[in-house]
C-alpha cells in the first residue's frame, strides 16, 4: 500500500506562490534579496521575485536529500557559496519548496545571521517536525510531497540517481 502523498500541480503551485507573496506583502516585509535554496526553491524564489518586484535573487545550492525520505547526515552547502558581502545589511527572504526537517533552512539562515539586517523564510510546505518555523507558509502537511518539477524522471541522467517524487 502506497502512503498518501500531497500532490502539487503546476497550477496549484502558481496559486501557492501568489498566496505566499500576498502573505509577505500583507506582513509589510520588503526583502532586498530573495535567497533561493536550489533546486526546489528556485521555482519559489523566481515566482516570489516577480510577485514582490524583487530582481535581486541569489542561490544557495544545498545537498541533503538522496532519495524519498533518505538524506545525508547533515546538509552541505555546495559551491559557489553566496558571498556574505553581497548580502550585507540587507533584508533577506530565504525561499524553498519545503521545510521538512528544517536542517537545510537552518543551515542557510544561520549562514545569513550576523551579516544581514533581517532574514525570514518562505516555503510552499512546512512539516510539523521542521526545526525551523517559517514566517511564511502556504500549507502544512506531514506527508511526502509530489512536486510538479520532480515527479518525472530526468530526460538525461547525469551521475548519481535523482530524487523522483513518484
Amino acid at each position: 500500500m502506497t502512503e498518501a502523498r500531497e500532490e502539487l500541480s503546476w497550477e496549484q503551485f502558481g496559486t501557492a506562490a501568489r498566496e505566499l507573496a500576498e502573505q509577505i506583502a500583507a506582513d509589510g516585509y520588503q526583502p532586498d534579496i530573495i535567497l533561493s535554496i536550489a533546486r526546489g526553491g528556485l521555482f519559489v524564489a523566481g515566482s516570489l521575485g516577480y510577485a514582490l518586484d524583487v530582481k535581486n535573487l541569489h542561490v544557495a545550492n544545498v545537498e541533503f536529500y538522496t532519495g524519498v525520505n533518505e538524506r545525508l547526515p547533515v546538509p552541505i552547502m555546495l559551491p559557489p557559496v553566496p558571498n556574505v558581502v553581497d548580502l550585507s545589511g540587507s533584508l533577506v527572504l530565504i525561499a524553498d519548496d519545503v521545510a521538512d526537517t528544517g536542517a537545510t533552512l537552518k543551515l542557510v539562515r544561520d549562514f545569513c545571521v550576523g551579516h544581514v539586517a533581517d532574514v525570514r523564510c518562505a516555503v510552499v510546505y512546512e512539516k510539523p517536525q521542521s526545526s525551523v518555523q517559517c514566517e511564511y507558509v502556504w500549507r502544512r502537511t506531514n506527508r511526502w510531497i509530489n512536486f510538479p518539477w520532480s515527479t518525472q524522471p530526468p530526460v538525461v541522467r547525469r551521475g548519481a540517481a535523482q530524487v523522483i517524487d513518484s
